[in-house]
């Protein structure tokens, strides 16, 4: 009889401890998923679907007037700064038929300046002027 009591109390505490584990992990999972939902809407919120640019003021012009001839990708893999965006402007105007943009020119390049500018490096300037020493064996 007796051990036919402990068996069941140890049977109830295993139970008791795999649900407590159960519950704890599946709390986990919760706050993993709720983590990637939050970092989805992000992003799905601040890139436009189709185009997969910046939504920010300026993102319709630029729509409008960039994207008749161009890919979006081209303005995500030129990135430059403002004046290197006016130069484009100019170059395109000049040798590619572009007409004037009139009062969309300030909204592009803000748009472009602020969401397409170059990006800064992560690594350190190439080193110069340094003198090696030999290691000693």
């Amino acid at each position: 009889m007796k051990i036919k009591a402990i068996y069941l109390i140890g049977l109830i505490g295993i139970l008791i401890l795999a649900n407590v584990q159960k519950s704890q992990s599946e709390e986990q999972r919760i706050s993993i998923r709720t983590q990637y939902q939050v970092q989805a809407s992000v992003l799905s919120d601040s890139l436009d679907a189709t185009t997969s640019l910046v939504l920010a003021p300026g993102f319709t012009t630029v729509k409008e007037n960039c994207l008749r001839c161009h890919s979006p990708k081209l303005i995500t893999a030129k990135r430059a700064s403002r004046e290197g965006w006016l130069t484009t402007i100019h170059w395109m105007q000049q040798t590619q038929g572009l007409g004037d943009l009139g009062s969309a020119e300030p909204i592009i390049l803000d748009y472009l300046a602020k969401h397409y500018a170059p990006n800064q490096s992560g690594r350190r300037p190439a080193l110069q002027n340094i003198e090696w020493y030999k290691l000693e064996k």
